[in-house]
């Protein structure tokens, strides 16, 4: 039966990767709704290509210069556009299957509204688990939705764990691998003057530039590392970061007997992707098979948290619970906004959100409004503290005592 998707953030990297896969299946998928922020002339070649029933932008003005090249061009695409029409196209009877691909806390409320109506939610926002947690995932159980995991760690761990949910038991640990990024051999002390475009410079990944900057900051494996604490029901002590350049090996498993299970394969998203979009089935990709003695060495070595200190940080922010999460995410994201504009220091990403952590009470997040609340206080607070940062790329990493404190 053919699955009817809406892809939110249809013009990103996962986007597009996605789009590169369900065209290669027409028999299997087709397009309800595309959306994008203001790429609208990337999001007008999406639709002319796939015939989406609706599109949604972020603002009127792009949507009437979608509207209008869409008419002109003799599509029937409806276009909307503001928070409320994504959640709309996130919950619409004429989807089944919602992408969810868009970078940040706007992802948050359309997937929780596809995790409301039942959905088949593929969920490549790390934003929706790490604001929100508990909220998401009592909204996926008691709605009946189906959760598929595309982050390429995430969606590892998955096809390493047992289908039974009885047979978890027998697992000892989860291990998220991560490159390490462009900056994993450089002494910390160097790093004060990097650039954004050096920071978004990935080895082996083809990303946006926020998602780059966290994962140069390794941020981005430390949301994983909260991502994956609500997806797989595992505490923090039980979900390993180890840094693998090679970025062969996605995630590993590892059992109480001593197994483990490793998913491999070369790094391209469109591989986890079509492996959730299918899923149980298996469908061509497009990705090249692995040629394993072509990539011959496979190394691995643990994070240094003084390189690193966004990692430590989300390791903390989980432990401590309640809002703290939603805090260092909205921190994070202001202060990456704030490097790519250079206003702030690379170093200084961490300085901000550390500075955030230490000055907002940790309560709980019981309902969303709590997260809202969370996330708007943290970006007010980091938007304070940043601009003490400005100008000043210098500022040091937080030390690794004081992060663990």
């Amino acid at each position: 039966m053919q699955k009817r998707l809406t892809l939110l953030g249809s013009t990103g990297s996962i986007g597009e990767s996605t789009l590169d896969v369900v065209a290669r299946h027409p028999d299997r998928f087709s397009v309800h709704a595309l959306t994008a922020h203001r790429n609208g002339d990337k999001l007008v070649a999406q639709c002319l290509r796939f015939q989406p029933d609706v599109a949604v932008v972020g603002d009127a003005d792009t949507a009437a210069k979608v509207a209008a090249e869409l008419r002109a061009a003799g599509c029937r695409t409806e276009v909307h556009h503001g928070p409320a029409a994504l959640v709309d196209a996130a919950s619409s009877a004429g989807c089944d299957t919602v992408v969810a691909a868009i970078v940040g806390a706007a992802g948050l409320a359309p997937t929780l509204a596809a995790a409301r109506m039942g959905k088949r939610i593929l969920l490549a926002n790390k934003e929706a688990l790490v604001m929100s947690g508990q909220i998401f995932i009592d909204a996926v159980r008691d709605n009946g939705a189906v959760l598929l995991p595309v982050d390429s760690e995430h969606n590892a761990v998955f096809q390493c764990l047992p289908r039974e949910a009885a047979l978890h038991g027998g697992v000892s640990k989860i291990i998220l691998t991560a490159s390490g990024g462009p900056f994993r051999t450089r002494e910390p002390s160097t790093l004060v003057d990097v650039t954004p475009d050096e920071a978004c410079k990935h080895p082996n990944w083809a990303m946006g530039r926020k998602i780059s900057v966290d994962s140069a900051t390794m941020m981005n494996k430390g949301l994983e590392v909260i991502e994956a604490h609500w997806l797989f029901d595992l505490p923090g002590s039980r979900i390993e970061v180890l840094i693998h350049p090679q970025s062969v090996i996605h995630s590993m498993v590892s059992y109480a007997d001593g197994s483990v299970l490793a998913q491999l394969g070369n790094p391209d998203m469109r591989t986890p992707i079509a492996h959730a979009l299918a899923f149980p089935d298996r469908v061509n990709s497009g990705v090249a098979q692995l040629d394993l003695a072509q990539v011959a060495t496979l190394t691995f070595e643990k994070p240094d948290f003084q390189r690193f200190p966004c990692l430590a940080l989300a390791i903390r922010a989980l432990e401590a619970g309640g809002i703290a999460s939603a805090a260092l995410n909205a921190a994070n994201e202001v202060a990456v906004e704030a490097f790519l504009a250079r206003r702030i220091g690379f170093m200084a990403i961490g300085e901000v959100v550390e500075s955030v952590l230490n000055a907002l009470p940790v309560t709980s997040a019981a309902t969303l409004d709590d997260v809202l609340a969370a996330d708007a206080e943290a970006r007010r607070l980091a938007s304070r503290f940043a601009s003490r940062f400005a100008g000043t790329p210098a500022a040091g990493a937080p030390s690794a005592e004081r992060i663990a404190h």
